[in-house]
């Protein structure tokens, strides 16, 4: 397992918002020549910090986190990179890297015109 994606979410009081991020990593996962785990920067289990940490102790010699947020902001430029930078410190013989946030893709366009169509050809 030379690569893993760590998918890096919010974390919720809801357990089924986080059920519902495990169920899509999972999902990834069985669609991805990689391996895909899910994580939290707060409110669940694991922890962003765990499952890079977990990833290296596993093998893995690259670790990317994608942040699964659709907009920038503190969490991505502030707390996210931190992660990222501690976890570099911490695994130097690793490559462990932030990936541009889920929402800056521009094929999410196409996926909400998609989901657009199809709403209005119901009515």
């Amino acid at each position: 397992m030379p690569t893993v994606v760590v998918l890096a979410a919010h974390g919720s009081r809801a357990e089924a918002a986080n059920t519902a991020h495990r169920v899509l990593a999972d999902a990834v996962a069985a669609q991805s020549p990689v391996s895909v785990v899910p994580a939290f920067l707060e409110l669940a289990e694991p922890s962003i910090p765990d499952a890079i940490d977990g990833a290296v102790s596993e093998g893995a010699t690259s670790v990317l986190v994608l942040p699964y947020f659709l907009h920038p902001g503190r969490h991505l430029a502030v707390d996210l990179s931190g992660i990222v930078t501690r976890a570099t410190d911490r695994h130097p013989g690793a490559d462990v890297r932030l990936l541009d946030l889920f929402g800056a893709d521009p094929a999410l366009v196409a996926l909400v015109v998609a989901q657009i169509s199809r709403a209005s050809a119901r009515d």
